[in-house]
């Protein structure tokens, strides 16, 4: 197989999977993203006594982090996720918070 064609099926494997999972229903975003859009636009309202309460990817399990997000609204039902991030930062968002849930292979807060 020469270099083109090699490049041309691991675009596709890549295409494939980010097609599947979003077929899944599952966010395909950057873990890393969506822990610094969390810390910057969330953890101000969601920290340890703060006026939101404490929210950490520990606060729900994966399916619950899925629920939330496909609902979309925030403050309890009253106001649109979006008011506070993009689109393309929800996904991060989700994809963090989803990847370290109570019951993920990787729990965790977000740390600080």
């Amino acid at each position: 197989m020469n270099k083109g064609n090699g490049l041309k099926l691991a675009v596709m494997v890549l295409a494939l999977g980010a097609f599947v999972a979003v077929a899944a229903g599952e966010a395909t975003g950057s873990v890393t993203k969506g822990k610094f859009y969390f810390k910057k636009s969330c953890k101000s309202c969601h920290a340890k006594g703060a006026e939101g309460g404490e929210v950490t990817p520990l606060t729900k399990t994966q399916a619950q982090w899925k629920a939330y997000f496909t609902a979309g609204k925030h403050a309890k039902g009253k106001e649109d996720l979006s008011k506070f991030l993009t689109p393309e930062q929800l996904v991060d968002v989700q994809t963090f918070l989803t990847a370290h849930a109570s019951d993920s292979p990787q729990p965790e807060t977000c740390g600080g």
